[in-house]
Formats: structure tokens, C-alpha cells, sequence
């Protein structure tokens, strides 16, 4: 229960973080975009097919094994918004390149969202998710949690689903979705 605790906090800090960083790209308005459409997708049909895929890839490309998961959550907001058939029917694997997880990034910005590869915007969110990701590698390396160790796993885990929500709230910002008080 201990760790419960902490990986939710965890979750929490980081998530404002990204936040705030989203925010100064203008990625964000007065509060991170939710869904629990778009939420829950990722632990009921993206993550068990992801995480072997990041897990591998981590020790090497840390930061790619973080920002996809924003791409993904990019690209789930963006069917959820055009074709919710396509929403629901969509599985990892739908995500990856031609060249599988090393393209995702790709094929998101590209066949998802529509942007040319080299247009000012893919720029703006490939910078944004690079930012974002480093900056939750940096939250991992001092939370000095023993390498290798379940709670490493699982805060890996935490910060992967917290990628995914901040990317789902960036294309959600874009799709022009934003709260408003009722009443």
C-alpha cells in the first residue's frame, strides 16, 4: 500500500510538471484536458502491447520510450475526436512505422495528425514531447529509486501513462476542446 501511495503522488507531481511545460509551449490551457474515453484506453488496449516495446528500448533511447506514449495519446485523442469506431477498434501495433516502434512518431504526426514531417508544428510538438520526456527522466533518475527493481518498473509505468494523458490533453487543446463553467 506504501508504494500505491507513492507511485499516485508520483503520478501527480509529474503530471503538473508536464503540465506547466505544455502550457509554456501552448500546448495547454487553464487545466490538463481529460477524457475518460481517451484515458482508459491506454491500460485497457495499449499498454500490455507498448511497455515490452519501451521496457526494451529504455535502456538506450529513454526519452523515445517516454515521448511515443505522449504520440500515442496524441494520436488516440485525435481518432477519438474524427471516428470513434476507428477509436475503439485501434490497438498498439496500429501506431507503429514502417520501421515498427522506431517511426511511431512518424506515422502519428504524419498519417494521424496530418502534419507535414518538416511543417513548423511537428516541429513545436516534437519539441514539446522531447521536453516533456526528458524532463520526466529526470523525475525518475532523483527519485533514486534501486534500478531494476518493481518500483523502478512501475514508476516507469506511472510516468508512461502520464505521457500518454499529456499528450491526449495537447491534441485535445488543439482540437480546440476546453472547459467552461455551467450556470
Amino acid at each position: 500500500m506504501e508504494d500505491e501511495k507513492y507511485l499516485v503522488e508520483f503520478s501527480e507531481r509529474l503530471e503538473k510538471e508536464l503540465y506547466k511545460l505544455c502550457r509554456s509551449f501552448g500546448f495547454a490551457g487553464e487545466r490538463l484536458l481529460e477524457n475518460d474515453d481517451i484515458d482508459m484506453k491506454f491500460p485497457e488496449d495499449l499498454a500490455k502491447d507498448y511497455f515490452p516495446d519501451a521496457v526494451r528500448e529504455f535502456q538506450n533511447y529513454p526519452e523515445v520510450s517516454l515521448a511515443w506514449a505522449g504520440y500515442m495519446g496524441m494520436g488516440v485523442a485525435k481518432l477519438w475526436d474524427i471516428d470513434f469506431k476507428a477509436f475503439q477498434a485501434v490497438r498498439y501495433s496500429d501506431f507503429k512505422g514502417r520501421r515498427g516502434f522506431d517511426d511511431l512518431d512518424e506515422r502519428v504526426i504524419a498519417e494521424i495528425l496530418g502534419y507535414g514531417l518538416q511543417s513548423e508544428q511537428a516541429k513545436k510538438i516534437s519539441e514539446c514531447l522531447g521536453s516533456c520526456a526528458i524532463s520526466a527522466l529526470g523525475f525518475l533518475r532523483h527519485e533514486n529509486i534501486e534500478p531494476q527493481s518493481p518500483r523502478a518498473y512501475y514508476a516507469f509505468a506511472r510516468a508512461v501513462q502520464v505521457l500518454y494523458r499529456i499528450g491526449a490533453s495537447m491534441e485535445l487543446h488543439l482540437l480546440g476542446y476546453h472547459f467552461e463553467k455551467i450556470g
